[in-house]
């Protein structure tokens, strides 16, 4: 059995965020399974309750385990990795094995702002689709996303059945946009109220919110305006040394 080693120079807390992080990833704490009260992790390896709970804290804000109030502290489920690529949602979470879903919330014509229509590379009060959906993935939502379409570029757009269906899908298969290149800009927020409740997070939780221009032959196609649970999201890039010259 796994144990804290009292000479090392590595922190305390730091090997029992250890051991259970290998605990988790051998399965032998799964998904969902609560794990051992701060008293049995106390008496299984002869650590203070300060300790043990400051292990416990770090794995919390991790993301890898979650507390809930009156019955204990459970295994979280993994995070999605948020790809950093264009790609529909239902793409994404098919790939990753996962059934897609979406409940549409709102579809309407809008009148473009100054800035919609700065965004967009259209005139300010050129009708544009406006499309808002919750998304979820295998039953569980996971984001709503807001999508801004020239009319000009889809006509006919609001009539069509969206019901779980990939809006990129669509836009190629029926008006030829095929989305090949974008821009995305990510910030942290708070999902307001009404949001908190469609993703089933509690008032003031977290969120990632996405703002992506996606284009098609040059042309800026939609855009994209999402807030993503960041309790279930994570972002991983590759980092590469810049070439050094002269």
């Amino acid at each position: 059995m796994a144990h804290i080693d009292p000479d090392s120079p590595v922190p305390k807390y730091f090997q029992l965020r250890e051991i259970l992080l290998d605990l988790i990833d051998s399965d032998e704490l799964s998904i969902g399974a609560a794990i051992p009260s701060e008293r049995e992790l106390c008496q299984r390896f002869g650590l203070s309750r300060m300790t043990v709970r400051q292990a416990v804290d770090h794995l919390v804000s991790e993301g890898r385990l979650h507390r809930v109030p009156g019955k204990g502290t459970f295994v979280a489920r993994p995070k999605i990795e948020l790809a950093l690529q264009l790609t529909s949602f239902s793409d994404d979470m098919r790939a990753r094995g996962m059934i897609p879903g979406s409940r549409d919330l709102d579809r309407r014509i809008v009148r473009a702002s100054a800035h919609l229509a700065k965004e967009l590379g259209i005139q300010p009060g050129e009708e544009v689709h406006f499309i808002e959906r919750l998304r979820t993935a295998d039953g569980e939502p996971l984001s709503i996303e807001r999508a801004h379409i020239p009319v000009k570029l889809a006509p006919g757009l609001a009539d069509q059945d969206l019901s779980d269906r990939s809006l990129y899908e669509l836009l190629e298969s029926r008006y030829g946009l095929v989305m090949d290149a974008g821009e995305l800009t990510i910030d942290g927020g708070i999902a307001d109220p009404s949001d908190a409740d469609l993703l089933k997070l509690p008032r003031g939780g977290a969120v990632l919110l996405l703002q992506r221009r996606s284009y098609s032959g040059g042309t800026c196609a939609e855009l994209g305006v999402s807030t993503y649970r960041a309790d279930r999201y994570q972002l991983r890039t590759i980092l590469e040394m810049p070439v050094r010259r002269g």
